[in-house]
Order: structure tokens, then sequence, then C-alpha cells
């Protein structure tokens, strides 16, 4: 079958578009009107008849639907009919060569219609035997008026491919009851993430992606309303122009999460560049091109799907761009080239990432899901050097990135809480009748980039309206100070700009601890402050207040109090300090990660500072930087400064001993131009440092030693022990140099197998006996499989004539098994101490992770 044989129907409800837009004519003429500008119109095809359009276009199969016939004074009777006013927007956003092109500006509404229903029309050529059905819902009548299905949905013996798009999800229509009786097993569903939100159900947007997928999970599970739709075999449902969720249940339900790396939904749209309707219908356009050449190549449905969606994301985002063109009347419209790739196009397919959202109600499970563990294959500790030594675009490329202004962030948690940052401050620059400040709070350790998080956020938001100033209340010893400082934001709200307020420390003591609280309780709340018996109002501002003695927001509040006593003293003095007052004013928190390790569960911080000191080197030593973007650094120094402990003063400390490093004509950051062990005291435990500065080197001295041990062990479990009678160093020195070098390169390759359960090799002193532990069954399995495959691979023995691990027959395992068992002991005795990662935490999602 050729695509021009393969039959597809939509149908739907119908509508046209009035549209209309406003040009300057600057023909010179006498005649008073030409002085005026001048508003020119057109109908537009809308709802089944613009999706019948876009399917035509993106599939060139045989589209059959219905038809009318209509100019500008001729539109059927009872015909729906809207009102759009176009204008000229940017082509893309911060478009600097002025290209521009029409969009909508304002959906006036619908004509008024003295019948109760609109119109529906019949399909012309209707066939029963349709290879693909398009349904487009939007809710006016079509799904309670089967004279206007399409046969081959009415007849029972049929059983075509349907795609379903519905504006209104309600199990309540004619429609969708026969679809669960008749078709449910071959009807794909399409719902617009808005629409989804429009009844109810409470799924975040412009968070993180994570976030928008959990919402969704969860939803799908226990909300009521969609009971419904969790039953269904696929479902679909777009986000924005940048992402979208599959939904499949085939008696176990599975969610599927497509998204751009580089945005998060809703980034691509901005209010300057206008609004475009049909965007969901272009969706299922190009979803239907992928679904029909599966078909016709004999593919798997949820293949199709898969590519489909691609398709889609890919087409709406062109679809958007184009608009109506330039000019309305020459372009034409929906442009063609939406469902065709060319050599220019802004997007592709392969920029659109995926992965499958853990299907757990599990509050835990569910936080410490991250796409970037998830999505690379590699650990996290790897994933944190490339970003050191080759940029964060080839290092996380697949990985979402957020970025507002200079700040960057890969880590959930603090980007979920910037965007809802920078939501508010949207908002309130945005809104015409504020009369009181917005007032965040953020906290963080010292030198962990409080200020330097909300001012880039802020600088996304209004770069040109917004002034920052800066208060520390610790340095304040009157009230006197902060009335002064009040006038000073008041001054700068005068001139019409948002001062941007730091009020730094503002947890310090002043006559009592947290005694300032109380003087901010009028200005948050009222948007006034009192100085002798007058009062003055202060205007817009952004009041944010920073923590000096509490590093995060659960801390001030005394949340992480877990002794009821203690919390119970604690809470005591923090309401008579007006704390629950002040909270109550707050319209939002960020608690700033840094580069130090916050709790067990934070496993990211070793991305946190691998991106600020590929920063703090592209800012401070640019010329350590070659011409393929990558950093020339010992790998002992990057291990060290990405693995210590803890960084005593957070980001500075991280600074600081790159600044007292001689690197300024250094082409390599070696081990040598690193400070003294006493300057490096001031930031780090020094001897920690060491230990992972001179890894290598310790290992490379007792890699002879653990070699050994290695070959006897292997000797003791392969072969009958009654007949060994060798120690260790005999059974070495009957080995080749060749065998040798063998064993020392499979040592060598330990420490990466261990990193696959999350463990690192540490080198202890000789004065310490480090502890053995024994892997649990799980990490036993994963590395007797790693174990296992380097062997293959080093033998040149992986081919098809080998089995797999899990086909290996159960001695043969076991034996593996064993020997895994002794790396504990080995390492210990050369004084490696097998521990932990920092930032490892175990649970259900992680263990699937560990699994991939």
């Amino acid at each position: 079958m050729e695509i021009k044989d393969f039959n597809v129907i939509v149908s739907g409800d119908v509508c046209v578009n009035l549209l209309f837009w406003q040009i300057n004519d600057e023909h010179i003429s006498d005649l008073n009107w030409h002085q005026y500008p001048h508003i020119c119109s057109r109908l537009s095809e809308g709802e089944a008849l613009l999706l019948a359009k876009f399917v035509t276009l993106s599939t060139g199969a045989n589209v059959i639907s219905p038809k009318m016939d209509y100019d500008k004074g001729n539109l059927p009777e009872g015909i729906l009919n809207s009102t759009i006013r176009l204008s000229l927007f940017p082509a893309i956003s911060k478009d600097k060569d002025g290209n521009r092109v029409y969009r909508v500006k304002e959906f006036l509404g619908f004509t008024e219609m003295p019948f109760k229903d609109p119109k529906l029309f019949p399909i012309i050529d209707d066939n029963e035997n349709a290879d693909l059905i398009i349904l487009d819902d939007e809710n006016n009548g079509f799904n309670n008026n089967e004279k206007f299905w399409p046969l081959a949905l009415k007849e029972h013996n049929k059983h075509p491919m349907i795609v379903y798009k519905m504006d209104n999800p309600s199990n309540s229509t004619k429609l969708w009851k026969h679809l669960e009786q008749f078709h449910m097993e071959n009807t794909l569903i399409v719902i617009n993430g808005e629409d989804l939100r429009s009844k109810e159900v409470n799924i975040s947007k412009n968070l993180s992606w994570e976030k928008t997928a959990l919402d969704f999970v969860w939803q799908i599970k226990n909300n009521p309303i969609l009971a419904f739709l969790s039953k269904c075999s696929r479902l679909v449902i777009p986000l924005g122009l940048e992402g979208a969720i599959y939904y499949r249940n085939n008696g176990e339900p599975r969610s599927q999460l497509y998204f751009l790396t580089y945005a998060f939904e809703g980034d691509l749209i901005k209010e300057a560049q206008g609004k475009m309707y049909g965007l969901t219908s272009c969706f299922v356009a190009g979803l239907t091109k992928s679904l029909v050449l599966g078909k016709l190549n004999n593919k798997s449905i949820d293949e199709s799907v898969d590519d489909g969606i691609r398709e889609g994301i890919v087409a709406t985002q062109k679809y958007f761009m184009y608009g109506f063109g330039k000019n309305i009347v020459e372009s034409i419209f929906p442009n063609p080239s939406i469902f065709s790739e060319g050599e220019n196009d802004f997007i592709y397919k392969e920029y659109i990432q995926d992965i499958e959202v853990p299907n757990s109600n599990n509050s835990k499970c569910q936080s410490c899901w991250y796409i970037i563990k998830d999505k690379s294959s590699t650990n996290l500790a790897e994933i944190a050097y490339n970003i050191v030594k080759k940029g964060e675009e080839s290092a996380l490329k697949y990985i979402p990135i957020a970025q507002f202004g200079k700040l960057k962030t890969v880590d959930r948690d603090e980007f979920e809480a910037y965007k809802s940052i920078k939501n508010l401050m949207s908002e309130y620059v945005l809104s015409k009748n504020s009369v009181r400040p917005l007032s965040i709070a953020v906290f963080g350790t010292p030198g962990s980039g409080k200020s330097f998080g909300v001012t880039e956020v802020a600088s996304c938001v209004a770069p040109n309206l917004i002034e920052k100033l800066d208060f520390n209340l610790s340095q304040f010893r009157t009230l006197s100070d902060l009335i002064i400082s009040f006038h000073k934001i008041r001054d700068v709200s005068l001139i019409g700009k948002i001062p941007l307020v730091f009020f730094d420390e503002f947890d310090s003591t002043f006559e009592r601890k947290l005694g300032w609280l109380k003087y901010f309780l009028a200005p948050m709340q009222d948007g006034i402050f009192r100085e002798d018996n007058s009062i003055h109002p202060i205007g817009k501002a952004i009041f944010v207040f920073a923590g000096g003695t509490s590093s995060t927001f659960e801390e001030f509040c005394g949340e992480d109090i877990k002794d009821r006593a203690e919390y119970g003293e604690f809470f005591k003095e923090f309401q008579n300090a007006k704390g629950p007052d002040f909270v109550s004013r707050l319209r939002g928190y960020v608690n700033i990660l840094g580069p130090n390790q916050t709790n067990e569960g934070d496993q990211l911080f070793i991305i946190r500072r691998a991106m600020l000191l590929r920063s703090l080197l592209e800012r401070k030593a640019p010329h350590l930087i070659n011409e393929r973007q990558e950093v020339q650094i010992d790998k002992g120094v990057l291990r060290a400064l990405l693995k210590v402990g803890r960084y005593k003063h957070e980001s500075r400390s991280m600074e600081a001993i790159l600044e007292m490093s001689r690197l300024s004509s250094a082409k390599k950051w070696e081990q040598s131009y690193l400070p003294s062990r006493d300057q490096l005291k001031l930031h780090v435990d020094e001897d920690e440092f060491f230990r992972y500065l001179m890894k290598d080197e310790f290992f490379n001295e007792k890699i002879d030693q653990i070699s050994r041990a290695l070959n006897y062990s292997h000797v003791m479990i392969y072969y009958d022990k009654d007949e060994i009678v060798m120690k260790s160093d005999e059974c070495w020195k009957n080995l080749s140099e060749e065998q040798k070098d063998s064993i020392r390169d499979y040592a060598r390759h330990i420490p990466d197998m261990l990193y696959k359960v999350y463990y690192d090799l540490i080198s202890m002193s000789e004065s310490e006996k480090p502890k053995i532990i024994d892997f649990t069954e799980k990490e036993l399995n994963i590395l007797g499989k790693c174990e296992y495959e380097y062997r293959l691979s080093e033998k040149g023995n992986a081919n098809s004539s080998m089995v797999s691990w899990d086909e290996l027959e159960k001695d043969e395992k076991n034996k593996i098994i064993e020997y895994v068992k002794c790396w504990p002991r080995i390492f210990a005795d050369a004084n490696f101490k097998i521990e932990r990662l920092k930032f490892a935490c175990y649970c259900e999602a992680q263990l699937k992770f560990i699994h991939q």
C-alpha cells in the first residue's frame, strides 16, 4: 500500500475563524480615509477543518473529512464563528534581526448564534474501511451526535486505529462510552496538559520536568477525576511546545516523559511573542505522520507513538515560529514546511530526550528521582569530571539545565525553588495594583551564593527595571538605621524603579533573638513604615531576607527539631519574636545548596561543585582551556577538588584554592601548583584532600601487593584447594610478565566497577586499619556481572557464542561472586577502604538506576 492509498478520516467539531489585522498604508493621497490605519480580514478554518488540513500536509495520505464552502459574506447558517485579532510579533524570542510574523494578539470570542448547538457537517465520501480515524472533540456537540460520527467508528465489526483528541476530558459523553465499549484497545487519546489542569488536576508547570512528570503519575493513580483515563491503553499529554508524557496501561501502568533539555514547559512562548490557535491539532498531525508510516512499515504502535511524539513536538514549534507568515495575504497557512525536515531547521527530533518516570507513590523515591541519574550511563562522579574537563554543553547534552542569567543548575530542588521565585517576581512586576512589597526569604551557609542566585533570577525578570540595594542588619545598631534604609528604598521606588532589597542576616540578634522581625511586619503587610508620627508608603519593592544564622528555612522555623520538648521551647521563643507572623507574610523561599553536601539524600553536590569549578576556571584561568574547550588539569587535583568532604567556607573556599594556586603562567594545573598544606587547611581538611590527590600514586605503590592477593584468591576459588601448596608470592612468581600486567590492569579497573554500586576506594594511613565491609546480595550480583563482562572483553570472547551473565550456570556465577567477596579484605590489607560514596542514597528508584 502506498501513502496515497492510505485512508484517514478526520471529523469532529467545526469552526470558522474571522481573522483581522491592522496595517498602515503608506500610499500618498488627498483622501482623508487613507490617513487612518486600514483593517484587513479573512476567514480561516478551525477545529476539525484545520486538523484535516494539518493531517493532509503531514501524511500525504488520502484524508477524508467534512467539507464546507464559504466566502467572506456567506457562512453556512449555524456555523460556529470566532473572531481573532492578529498582530506582528518577533519570529523568535529576542530576535535581533527584526524578523516579524503575524500571530494571535487577542481572542475576542464567538459570534452569538440563535441556535442551541453549533452546526456539524457530514463526512464527504465516508469510508467504513478507513485505516485511521482522527476525532477532534472540542465539546461543541460532536461527542453526543452519532449522526456525524465516521462509519468505521459505528460499525462494531470494524477496528481501525483511532486518535481521539479531547478538549474536555469527560467520560459522560456518548462518544466516550462508545469508544470504551468497542474501541478502547485501538484508541490513542490526546489531551493537552492545560486542558487537564483546567479540570482541577494539579500538575505543576514550568518548575522541573521531574516535578511535572511525577505530579502526572500521582494524579493518574489517585485523582478520581482521572480514574476513567487511568484505564486507557494509550494516552498522550502534550506539555506546551517543549515536552509530552506518554501513558500506557496494558495491565501495568507506565509513563514516559519526552522533553527538551534547554527549555521547560512554557519557556518558548513569551508574552511578547503572541499566541497561536491549533497547537494541539498540529501536534496530533505530527503524531499521525508517524502512525501512518509505522502502519505501512509494520512497526509496533509504541514505536510509532514514540517517533510521533517527537514529530509532534518539532512540528508544533515550527508552526508557532512561522505563525501566519510575514504577509498573511501572500503566505500559505499552515506553512507546508512544518512537517518536513530541512537542513537549516532550528529543531530536530534528535533534540528531544525521553525517560521512564518512576511509577511509585513513595514520596522518598519521588524526591530522589533525578533525570541526570537515570538518563546517564555513567555515575555522577564521572559526569562531574566531564563537566569540568569538557564543559557543561558536552557533559550534560542529554540532561535538563535551568539557566537564570549567569546562574546554571541541574539540581532539581534548586531550580524548582528558583523557578518558583522567578514566577513570583514576574507576576509581581506585571501586577498593576501591588500596594505591598513582595517578600522572599533565602537561606544558605555563608559563601553558598545567596545574593548571586536571587540577583541572577531577578535579572531575567526585568533587568532594566530592577535596582539592587544591600543592607546588612548585623551591622545596624539602632532602629534609625532601618528607617534610613526604608527611605533609600522609597527613593528608588519614586523614580520608577523596583528596588531588589537584600536584608542580609535578617535573623541576627537585635535587643533579643530574631529581634528585627517585628519591625518588618508593617512594611511587609501594608507597604508602609513609620518614622516618629509620620507614615511613609514604601512603594513597589522586592524584599529578600537572607539568613545569617539559619542555613535552611526548616532550621529557621525549627521544623528539623525532632524532640517535642525542645521544639516546644523553640516555638515559644519563635512566637514571642513574631516568627509565625513574619513567615505568614513571605511569598516564597529558597534554600541555596552550595558546593557542600547538605545531607545524605543530597546526591548532586558533586555536580554543583563541578559546575562551580568549571565556571571559576573559565573566569579566572581561561588559559588552562584549550581550543577544544577542554580544561588542562591533573586527575588527582580534579578528584581532590570534587571529592573532598567539605569546603569550610563553601564556594569562597573553592575560589580561594584556585586563586592561591600558582597558575598565572601554567599550561596545566599540576599538583605542584597547589598551595601549601597550611594554606589548604584554611579551606578544607588538608589530610583528606591529599589522600584524594595522591590516590593514584598510593594505588600504584600497592598495585603489586593488590594484584598478588587477587591472583591468589582467584587460584584458591577456581582450583582444588587440596592440590595448592604454594603461597601468594610463589603463585605470583610463576606468572609471566604478560600475565602479571593483565592482573595489574584488572586491579586498576576494580574502582570503576565499585562506582557502579556507589562505592569509592579511599587510601588510609599506615596507622589506620580499614574496616572490611560486606557487599549486599544485589551489589554482589551487579559486581559479579561487571567482573564477568570485563573478563570476556579482555579475552576477546564477548561474541554471540558466549552466554550472558543471566544465562551463566549457577556454579560459575557462585565462583565469580565468591571472588568479588574477597575484594574488601584484599584492599583493606593494602590500607584502602571501600567506602560508600557520600552522594549515594538507596531507595527503590536508586536501585533501578544501579541496575542499568
